[in-house]
């Protein structure tokens, strides 16, 4: 590989550091913080959704940077993608773990989103809220899971991300494509 892809990779990668590092956070100061500080279970619950609610805009732009920097990479890449050996697979390992970690992400911040409207003080939310009942407590129990498997995954994707790296090394490339190429010209190990 002889071009260099600096601006995409750059993106990628703080992107998914923003989207580890402020989930990793919420779950750890914020709620926490929130249970100290809340004078009931409701104004902890308040004072979260309300830190949550001032991070989700820069959250969706963490998210976004990532998957944008990825594409990038892809897009990159994509000749390695299916000539050299084990590409493929890690590829798709770590596309499947970003769908994950999208789909945890995407389902507390519905959660999150019913408990800020079920608890809060605003006429206008709690009429919305009233259209999509919710139990309150419930939602609370699986946001306090989701938020904890969103950083999990997001720092299970560092992994992939670094077996692509070594994936790129100049001996692994050409061992990768001698084994691919070989195994094309060898019709029993199809």
């Amino acid at each position: 590989m002889t071009e260099r892809n600096t601006f995409v990779r750059s993106v990628h990668d703080l992107g998914l550091a923003a989207w580890f590092g402020g989930s990793l956070m919420g779950a750890v100061g914020l709620n926490s913080a929130a249970q100290e500080e809340g004078a009931s279970e409701l104004g902890a619950a308040r004072i979260a959704s309300a830190g949550w609610a001032r991070w989700a805009p820069w959250g969706a732009v963490a998210v976004g940077a990532h998957l944008f920097g990825g594409a990038g990479i892809l897009a990159a890449n994509r000749s390695r993608v299916g000539k050299q050996k084990g590409v493929a697979a890690s590829t798709t390992a770590k596309a499947v773990l970003t769908g994950a970690a999208l789909a945890a992400t995407a389902y507390t911040r519905v959660l999150g989103k019913k408990v800020d409207l079920a608890t809060s003080e605003k006429e206008e939310d709690q009429e919305m809220a009233e259209q999509v009942p919710v139990d309150t407590s419930q939602a609370q129990k699986q946001l306090a899971l989701m938020q904890w498997a969103v950083p999990a995954l997001t720092a299970g994707l560092v992994v992939p991300n670094a077996v692509h790296g070594e994936q790129q090394r100049p001996l692994q490339q050409v061992g990768g494509a001698v084994r691919s190429s070989l195994k094309g010209l060898n019709p029993q190990k199809r």
